[in-house]
């Protein structure tokens, strides 16, 4: 696995991954910087972490590819 082939323009799993990290970044900050429902809490925690473990394994995949 090279840390390089992760930049794939041309490949379409690449743009998921960047939007992926775009929304985990926005997560993180609505989370932090908000007083939220505990139960919308509990769904944007959900989502961050499927977000994380579905951009591991396109990471994963790209770099493998």
């Amino acid at each position: 696995m090279k840390l390089s082939k992760l930049y794939q323009p041309r490949n379409p799993q690449f743009w998921i991954f960047v939007i992926l990290n775009l929304l985990s970044t926005a997560i993180s900050y609505i989370l932090r910087s908000h007083e939220l429902a505990p139960a919308i809490t509990l769904a944007l925690v959900f989502f961050a972490l499927a977000n994380m473990i579905i951009g591991i394994r396109i990471a994963l995949h790209l770099m493998r590819s």
